[in-house]
């Protein structure tokens, strides 16, 4: 089954949302997101290759990691505001090159039954700037590259 990523950025917010269906359990779809030794295999566009540097995935805990390829390294770093399991994180995200342009993430999980899962995610900019820049960067079709690397990665849990 194909599963479509739906992103959208409403007008005259400061939001991006999306939602991705999974043929896969709740607790597989979590677990990929809590798991470091699993983000590191999906988590980004093709042709990145990740390093986690700092990973203390609890509420109130952070993370820090870069992708690198030919062009450089790029730094993204966040503090794990609330994590409840298998079913909602909220995160701050920022990208070190970007500094003080930090994102508000909230991310459900959703069981849908006989192993499948949603995910849906709401994105806050610090300001319009940020979002349409955040946009533009290809950010739709590096996410849509990394849930296919998920969708592979979940076969296999």
């Amino acid at each position: 089954m194909t599963n479509a990523l739906d992103l959208n950025a409403p007008v005259d917010t400061l939001a991006m949302e999306f939602t991705r269906e999974f043929d896969a359990p709740v607790e597989a779809l979590f677990r990929a997101h809590a798991e470091p030794e699993l983000m590191k295999q999906w988590l980004g566009p093709h042709g990145l290759e990740m390093e986690i540097t700092e990973w203390d995935f609890k509420s109130h805990g952070g993370y820090r990691y870069t992708h690198s390829n030919d062009e450089g390294t790029f730094g993204f770093n966040g503090t794990f505001h609330t994590v409840r399991d298998n079913e909602f994180i909220l995160q701050t995200f920022e990208f070190e090159g970007a500094p003080d342009m930090v994102n508000i993430e909230y991310m459900w999980f959703e069981d849908l039954g006989n192993g499948r899962s949603r995910l849906r995610g709401r994105s806050i900019c610090p300001n319009t700037e940020a979002r349409d820049a955040l946009l533009s960067s290809g950010m739709e079709g590096g996410m849509t590259e990394g849930y296919e690397k998920l969708d592979a990665l979940l076969k296999s849990l």
